[in-house]
């Protein structure tokens, strides 16, 4: 195969970003490369492209992006179909900032080609998010290429200090605090979610989003028997089978609403992401999974419960347990205790015991918005990395 053309032109401002991304974990590795697109081209003015090698996955999050082109752009992002390892797309175009998402490699074609630009690019890998103790010893730590006179830098999101921290806008507050403070717009939310106006004020509103979980029979029985009404809005997604089971439907695909009990439940479209944000601040306990929702749920400041992306040999429980230390740790010990029983029960280990989770909602409510402002102290993820690029680039 023929190498693409090299091109040395380069956007008249500002930096210049290539972002490249292969899709495993569903939605999870391009939320995030898409929400980072987003936010460096919004706010610190980046000329951006994303290379992508799952343009229906990418679909989802994104509805206005065509299925059918190699090259399109969106907000003023350029979008690369990519088709890895070897493209590096029609004309061979090195950024001045590349970043290698969790752990993809960059094609060959294109490493070469930064080796051989006058001014070296920063090369970032951007690894997955993790809240254990060792990311802050590993974050911007340098490798360098065995071949060419190139080093690739280590950034590692994290939820302490001395990582990279996570992604979050700069207006996101502010848009949550407008729609939390007002009726009309939940209302309309609702509306449009529904088809229904919001529940009493009694009503606990629960979000259901996770990967497919034995645990799910059991918890959906708890809240059907729950002493007070519960609204569950779920996603269509991995866990809408054991939902549709649990009514008795063959399915719950979106627009389904279903009662058993003191349970309501409706199924709701899967949604672009700012969709998914009003979702989190409309209720009052978020399950979320993987690693972009569970971020956009610490932002929302409400109480959540984590579905950690499985692994092998258990692989996934010391970093579920890192998480826990970090949010749950200033709790004192019985909400703290209880918390952690929850979300390993959730993760597998046991019977999830809603009675008890719902004794300690008040401490649960009071440290979900203590949490958020203590992780905005890390400094959101796109600001951190682009003040480090910067400072490589000078």
């Amino acid at each position: 195969m023929s190498s693409p053309p090299v091109s040395s032109e380069r956007p008249a401002a500002g930096i210049a970003c290539d972002i490249f991304c292969a899709v495993i974990d569903n939605f999870g590795d391009i939320g995030v490369c898409w929400r980072l697109a987003r936010q460096l081209a919004d706010e610190h003015g980046w000329q951006v492209r994303v290379f992508v090698d799952d343009l229906h996955a990418f679909h989802t999050l994104c509805p206005t992006l065509a299925l059918d082109r190699a090259r399109q752009s969106i907000a003023g992002i350029v979008i690369e179909h990519w088709h890895e390892p070897s493209h590096a797309g029609d004309t061979l175009e090195v950024a001045d900032v590349v970043i290698e998402a969790f752990g993809c490699e960059l094609p060959p074609v294109y490493v070469a080609a930064m080796a051989q630009r006058e001014r070296t690019p920063v090369w970032l890998n951007l690894e997955y998010l993790s809240a254990e103790d060792w990311v802050a010893d590993f974050h911007l730590r340098p490798s360098p290429h065995p071949r060419y006179a190139l080093k690739k830098t280590f950034f590692f999101p994290g939820l302490g200090p001395g990582t990279g921290g996570v992604l979050k806008e700069r207006g996101l507050d502010a848009a949550r605090a407008a729609f939390e403070a007002s009726d009309e717009k939940r209302a309309a939310w609702w509306r449009q979610a529904t088809g229904a106006p919001p529940p009493g004020e009694n009503a606990t509103v629960i979000s259901l989003f996770a990967y497919e979980n034995p645990a799910a029979d059991s918890l959906l029985e708890q809240w059907r028997d729950n002493a007070g009404e519960i609204v569950l809005l779920a996603p269509e997604g991995r866990i809408s089978g054991a939902v549709a089971r649990f009514f008795g439907l063959p399915s719950f695909m979106a627009g389904t609403h279903a009662a058993r009990g003191n349970l309501t439940a409706h199924s709701l479209p899967f949604t672009d992401q700012r969709g998914y944000d009003a979702l989190l601040w409309a209720c009052d306990v978020n399950f979320v999974r993987g690693e972009d929702s569970f971020v956009r749920a610490q932002w929302a400041a409400k109480p959540f419960v984590w579905h950690i992306y499985p692994q092998a040999d258990d692989a996934h429980l010391p970093k579920l347990d890192a998480a826990l230390a970090h949010y749950a740790g200033p709790l004192p010990e019985a909400p703290r205790d209880a918390l952690a029983r929850f979300w390993h029960a959730w993760n597998g280990a046991g019977r999830p015991d809603w009675a008890d989770f719902q004794r300690h909602r008040a401490a649960f409510d009071a440290r979900a918005v203590d949490w958020a402002h203590e992780l905005a102290d890390v400094g959101d993820l796109a600001g951190n990395l682009a003040g480090f690029a910067k400072s490589q680039l000078k």
